[in-house]
């Protein structure tokens, strides 16, 4: 199988371009791929597919095999592959996803995309539709216990559930330990992931994400998007400016259109390598 290594800011996908492959079995070729020893180590498999619904359409395994509907830095990726390997020759485009067709506006350079925005679509806050169970018509700094940590979190859906969840400390949070007891907690019925994201600067946060299905990740976009939304609902930014989310990998630019209920995520996307794997 032909591939291609790509990251947006550390969040790393191994790509397949399925108007040239065939991949028979893409969860299990995931977990094969994705493994840092055995495999080529990713935080999971993204296919690049023929659709008719728009220009390509991604189709996002995780780590673990599982199916993911929507990934903020693999999709930024697969607009690049697709205009730089000549799927695409324009600089505005649609990608389709488990969670709708998403429109995405490239800046390139010498012929290569180096950033992309991407319209990420609309926040989605009820409960059900997250999902988490509730019986409040939103969750905004609700309580919640997890393991041995008591907290207070914002849930908010950005095609992908999230658990956002503001605090000092991140950095010496022990993830690992922590993040699966929020992954799997009985109020997510599809498992969730958790963002733990400190406030600092005016227009800035900092944040940390346990993806469920992945683990840590050195960067998740629609988490990133979903916490700066949250930060606007909890009045710790401005909605009326663009708001830095700094993730271990990098940073993202977030901006909420309250107007248009949208939000943009801009940032890099970069080709690591390419190779061939005997499955």
């Amino acid at each position: 199988m032909k591939f291609t290594k790509m990251h947006g800011i550390g969040n790393d996908y191994v790509y397949v371009n399925c108007f040239e492959e065939e991949v028979k079995d893409p969860a299990s070729v995931a977990r094969f791929v994705s493994d840092r020893h055995f495999g080529i180590g990713s935080d999971g498999l993204i296919l690049i597919c023929p659709t008719e619904k728009a220009d390509c359409e991604m189709k996002m395994y995780n780590a673990d095999g599982s199916l993911g509907a929507m990934c903020g830095n693999g999709i930024r990726c697969v607009a690049k592959y697709a205009y730089d390997h000549g799927i695409v020759d324009k600089e505005e485009i649609t990608v389709a996803t488990g969670s709708g067709v998403k429109s995405l506006f490239l800046t390139a350079e010498n012929g290569k995309v180096k950033t992309v925005r991407v319209n990420m679509g609309t926040p989605v806050f009820t409960p059900k539709d997250i999902p988490v169970l509730s019986s409040l018509p939103q969750i905004v700094d609700e309580p919640l216990s997890a393991g041995d940590m008591d907290v207070r979190f914002t849930a908010v859906s950005m095609g992908n559930p999230h658990a956002v969840i503001f605090m000092e400390g991140i950095a010496e949070l022990d993830l690992p330990k922590i993040g699966p007891y929020f992954e799997n907690h009985a109020i997510f019925p599809d498992r969730i992931n958790t963002e733990f994201v400190e406030i600092v600067g005016e227009q800035e946060l900092r944040m940390r994400v346990w993806e469920r299905g992945s683990g840590e990740t050195l960067a998740c976009g629609t988490g990133a998007c979903a916490v700066a939304v949250a930060a606007i609902l909890n009045d710790h930014v401005s909605a009326d400016r663009p708001v830095t989310v700094h993730l271990l990998g990098g940073d993202l630019e977030i901006m909420w259109d309250r107007k248009e209920n949208t939000v943009y995520m801009t940032g890099p996307a970069t080709e690591v390598f390419e190779g061939k794997i005997d499955l």
